[in-house]
């Protein structure tokens, strides 16, 4: 029996600060690390050897799993892969949520935030964002950079990369995932076969890991979040 684990960045600076995020590279807030600290505690008492981690391009995903494997005491090799970016959140990057809804009303934000396939207006040239975006991921190919994306987006770029890469590797090893809300949901979709409807109501908390234990490749014995205090109900 082998076990999936998935996390969601702890808090970061612009989580608190309640604005859109998306593929913007933001650090994590002190909070942020202190989850971070207590999902390596959690997996640790575990007591189950870790042999891959996976994590995205962006640094509080990385920060994330780079101090839960500390608390670990590990050395392997992080896995970086930008299909588990968080999804693009366009021309609304950088923007305060609240803000936006006082602006344009809370039934067309949450459709731009929670729709299965309705994805925000696109990112402008002058947008103060666009430009940093670009700078920070100049390893992928600039037709991949996406200018806004849909939950069903980030399905479609997510899923690939992790049924090709690493769901072959469940069978035979204990895998991390430290990766964010929307690229998350995109997974837990997958695993779980969640609706599109239902898929929109999940809300996945900040820093706490996702145990999913295996029977073999196809086929899940169970699952819980570890921090029971703050877990969310899976659909």
């Amino acid at each position: 029996m082998k076990n999936l684990i998935l996390i969601r960045h702890g808090e970061s600076v612009w989580n608190l600060e309640n604005r859109f995020t998306g593929w913007f590279d933001v650090d994590l807030s002190e909070k942020g690390k202190e989850e971070a600290e207590t999902a390596g505690k959690l997996i640790k008492n575990l007591n189950i050897e870790i042999n891959k981690y996976f994590t995205s391009y962006q640094k509080r995903a990385y920060e994330t799993l780079f101090l839960i494997i500390k608390k670990l005491e590990d050395k392997k090799e992080i896995i970086k892969a930008w299909e588990l970016n968080e999804r693009h959140y366009g021309n609304l990057t950088g923007l305060n949520k609240k803000e936006m809804e006082n602006k344009f009303g809370s039934d067309q934000v949450f459709q731009w935030r929670r729709s299965w396939d309705v994805a925000p207006p696109a990112i402008e040239t002058n947008n103060p964002y666009y430009n940093k975006i670009f700078d920070s991921y100049k390893n992928i190919p600039k037709n991949k950079i996406p200018k806004s994306e849909s939950l069903k987006d980030t399905f479609n770029r997510s899923v690939p990369y992790f049924e090709e890469k690493i769901y072959p590797l469940i069978e035979k090893n204990n895998i991390i995932i430290s990766a964010h809300g929307n690229s998350l949901r995109a997974l837990y979709k997958k695993i779980f076969n969640i609706s599109e409807k239902n898929i929109c109501e999940l809300n996945i908390p900040t820093g706490n890991p996702l145990l999913i234990e295996f029977k073999n490749s196809k086929e899940i014995k169970n699952f819980k979040y570890l921090d029971k205090n703050r877990e969310k109900k899976i659909i």
